[in-house]
């Protein structure tokens, strides 16, 4: 006697946000930037006995500028920093970044001076994926959870932080972007002379 008794069959009743978190959600396309060891965990991820394929992840993109989603895999230098950052910043909106093993997360064992201390310093973080390296399906799994991420997003914060070109967070977040943290010990890295040191 309810409504859906007097809807004919094919009739979906959803909102537009949730259908358009749902076509996000099922296209997803990362884009290559594998650093260190946990870069071959995940193109072991996108071979046949895993099949990125049947979360709607295809081919891994080359460029930025086709890509929603950067899984950073691994540690990340003070000079691939700006690198890192200028990859976010050419990719569209809405995007998101996985921070993939435990270098990417927090540095990892490379507590010096040469390494970023977590990649949350330079873009913001959706997901973190702990591991050294993680395992395929760990990976998988952190995919998943941010496709649920996905679903939940509101449509219009997003929209009004892409048209004022800042970034929302669902989460309340501290970081700075654009400002890399100077490790213990030594003087503040500035962000300007890295990048005009590589043009």
């Amino acid at each position: 006697m309810g409504l859906e008794e007097k809807l004919p069959n094919g009739v979906l009743l959803t909102s537009v946000e949730k259908l358009v978190n749902w076509t996000r959600k099922a296209s997803l396309f990362p884009a290559t930037f594998g650093l260190a060891c946990c870069a071959i965990e995940m193109m072991t991820t996108g071979a046949p006995r895993y099949d990125l394929g049947r979360f709607g992840m295809e081919v891994f993109r080359a460029s930025p500028r086709q890509a929603d989603l950067m899984i950073v895999a691994g540690r990340v230098s003070q000079k691939m920093a700006p690198v890192l950052r200028q990859i976010y910043d050419q990719m569209a909106e809405p995007k998101w970044v996985l921070s993939m093993g435990v270098c990417a997360s927090s540095g990892g064992m490379f507590n010096n001076y040469a390494i970023v201390q977590g990649v949350d310093h330079v873009v913001p973080v959706d997901m973190y994926l702990p591991g050294c390296p993680p395992r395929p399906e760990m990976l998988i799994d952190a995919i998943l959870k941010l496709h649920a991420k996905i679903m939940d997003e509101p449509l219009n914060a997003r929209r009004a932080a892409a048209t004022d070109g800042q970034r929302t967070e669902l989460v309340a977040s501290s970081v700075r972007y654009g400002k890399l943290p100077a490790p213990v010990g030594t003087p503040e890295v500035n962000v300007a002379a890295l990048e005009a040191g590589h043009r």
